[in-house]
């Protein structure tokens, strides 16, 4: 079995103030070092064989946290970014909904791609499926932790396990530095959605609310 943690990076001051990230590159806050901080030692006694990070702060800072206590190096790959947002980005959610109202209510809704410039949803899961499975091709047989943003997690995982994204909302998104936990049988195709099984979800040591989709 390979097991892959997918892992969310920690808090910043756009997720305290309900600000749209994407791909913009925000560094974590005062509380987003202390959640790293607190949960590499959790993630280091699984005994990761690698550490895969997206290249934004955020994911690459959090993996950091991890890479001090394990001594493995810290891989960036720029397709484990968040969802591209458009037009939305550097925006509050508040001023989205009231200069975006018809492609807010059907990102809200649940439509995979509402408009404004935002990246489609099939893009982002084809996007971290594919980095999730290089990942993985990393250490067959071991463990690999993957740093990422919430709302890539989410269609990523879902990429890997060919679930629809009706399925895949009700799982609801990442909590900061919370992970999920998926496993995969070796004697199946690594290529295809066969083999990948979710284990866990949104597990972690502090419980903070989690911004909507995750942006």
């Amino acid at each position: 079995m390979t097991r892959l943690i997918i892992w969310r990076h920690g808090n910043t001051d756009w997720n305290a103030t309900g600000r749209v990230q994407g791909q913009t590159d925000v560094p974590l806050n005062d509380l987003g070092r202390e959640q790293a901080r607190v949960a590499a030692p959790v993630l280091a006694a699984l005994r990761p064989d690698a550490i895969v990070a997206s290249d934004l702060r955020r994911a690459a800072d959090t993996a950091a946290a991890l890479a001090a206590l394990t001594g493995l190096p810290v891989r960036t790959d720029a397709r484990l970014r968040e969802r591209h947002f458009g037009q939305w980005q550097g925006l509050a959610l508040t001023e989205v909904a009231e200069r975006f109202p018809d492609e807010y209510a059907r990102w809200r809704a649940g439509d995979p791609d509402p408009g404004a410039g935002l990246e489609t949803l099939d893009d982002l899961g084809k996007r971290l499926g594919a980095a999730f499975r290089d990942a993985a091709d990393l250490a067959v047989g071991g463990t690999v932790v993957v740093t990422t943003h919430g709302g890539g997690a989410r269609q990523g995982v879902g990429h890997l396990l060919g679930w629809d994204h009706a399925v895949l909302r009700s799982i609801g998104s990442l909590a900061n530095c919370h992970w999920t936990e998926l496993r995969h049988d070796d004697g199946l195709q690594r290529r295809t959605s066969a083999g990948w099984h979710l284990r866990a979800h949104n597990v972690g040591l502090i419980t903070l609310p989690a911004l909507t989709e995750a942006v």
